[in-house]
């Protein structure tokens, strides 16, 4: 029988546990692009070619985020870290000793991303969701920066077992770290989440329900996977492409990947920010709060391209953008029911990964039609307002909703 409560010391320290988890769960996403030159130079492929394993572990990793979530919803969240550890360590040793370029990449896509890393990003922040009321905002984006200080703490450590011992020992060490450090922290997840709790806070004011903003379950999570594509379509505009905009501009790679580096970094920042402003004013009036915000970062970049100016938009465009992503589950968790919330939580953080490729994508096929950058940012801009659209039409219907009252879920 589960004794701990929502908001509850234990859930604080559940919450800590979960941070740890997440940052060496992310681990792949990351250290994959550290080892691409040494990797493409062993097996003598191109760099397309090379970038292949990345891609088929982000393929992964959002379709494995609905089925971890599926599977934490029915058996508790212990069951799919237990899965991801096994993934995480079975998978960077597969790519550790693969003989060939086909066998690194499937590992990356079959186990560090459906098997690993999925198991340790959406199934975790929905717990997250779960275990909190009067501070469920803060402590949801708490959870999500994990995702982000793994990309600030994997590289640096990974480039220089790479540079001593080589990647592919650099690999199997990280295989032995996941797959006996994952497994001990994954006992102290075997607490089931408490009911849901009734609370007066802001962001809790919303009831979950069988109609979501007055539609139909399925309706209303269309609804939001579309608005998740739409905002990272826009968020991947800057964040995979500054660096090659840098190059272009005559700056250098160099100070791209610094701008890259202040933009996630401002990103966790705001992550936190956005948690507290949740925590007050809920998850839609959040969502669109950093959708306008970052749209207003996107049409900055178009008219101001000099050095100096592109290192402060950078900076900005990542305290406005850090916030949106985790808003999703805040969302998810104020209008779904309660026992959903790992497999809905998972498909809309899985639009958001889509989101994200096929805005990488799209702004290079932009830039290739037009031999410009400001046409990609254009295009970022008009799939912001999608998002924008969408986030006040939930806010709209779910005003009209609470007028006339809908039958609330125990």
């Amino acid at each position: 029988m589960n004794h701990h409560e929502a908001d509850s010391r234990y859930a604080w320290q559940r919450l800590g546990v979960t941070l740890v988890m997440m940052t060496i769960g992310s681990a792949a996403m990351y250290v994959v692009a550290v080892v691409l030159p040494a990797v493409q130079a062993e097996f003598g492929v191109a760099r397309a070619d090379a970038s292949l394993p990345y891609t088929l572990m982000m393929l992964g990793f959002g379709a494995g985020g609905i089925v971890m979530g599926k599977l934490a919803d029915r058996y508790g969240v212990m069951l799919p870290l237990f899965i991801g550890a096994g993934g995480l360590g079975l998978g960077f040793v597969a790519a550790g000793t693969a003989g060939s370029l086909t066998g690194f990449a499937l590992a990356h896509g079959l186990l560090l991303g459906l098997l690993g890393s999925s198991a340790t990003f959406a199934p975790l922040v929905a717990d997250t969701s779960l275990w909190f009321v009067r501070r469920r905002g803060i402590a949801v984006a708490i959870c999500a920066s994990g995702n982000y200080l793994a990309g600030a703490i994997w590289p640096p450590i990974v480039e220089h077992f790479v540079r001593t011992a080589g990647w592919r020992a650099t690999y199997v060490g990280l295989g032995i770290v996941c797959a006996v450090s994952l497994p001990l922290l994954a006992l102290f997840m075997r607490a089931r989440p408490p009911a849901a709790v009734a609370s007066t806070s802001a962001a809790c004011r919303a009831t979950p329900s069988s109609r979501p903003f007055g539609l139909s379950m399925n309706q209303a999570q269309a609804l939001l996977c579309i608005a998740g594509v739409a905002c990272c379509v826009a968020m991947a505009m800057p964040q995979v492409h500054i660096v090659a905009y840098c190059g272009d501009l005559g700056y250098g790679a160099a100070r791209g990947a610094e701008m890259l580096s202040l933009m996630l970094a401002c990103g966790i920042v705001s992550r936190l920010v956005s948690g507290a402003i949740c925590d007050r004013i809920g998850g839609l009036r959040t969502l669109l709060l950093g959708s306008v915000l970052q749209g207003v970062a996107l049409l900055l970049f178009i008219p101001f391209d000099g050095l100096l100016s592109l290192y402060v938009i950078s900076a900005l465009f990542g305290l406005f953008q850090g916030g949106i992503v985790p808003s999703y589950a805040i969302i998810v968790r104020e209008h779904f029911p309660p026992a959903e919330a790992g497999t809905r939580v998972g498909a809309v953080l899985t639009a958001t990964l889509f989101g994200m490729a096929l805005g990488g994508w799209m702004s290079g096929k932009v830039f290739d039609l037009t031999g410009s950058y400001h046409a990609a940012f254009v295009n970022g801009v008009g799939w912001n307002l999608l998002n924008l659209g969408i986030v006040l039409l939930l806010i709209t219907l779910t005003r009209r909703r609470d007028r006339v009252g809908p039958p609330a879920l125990a």
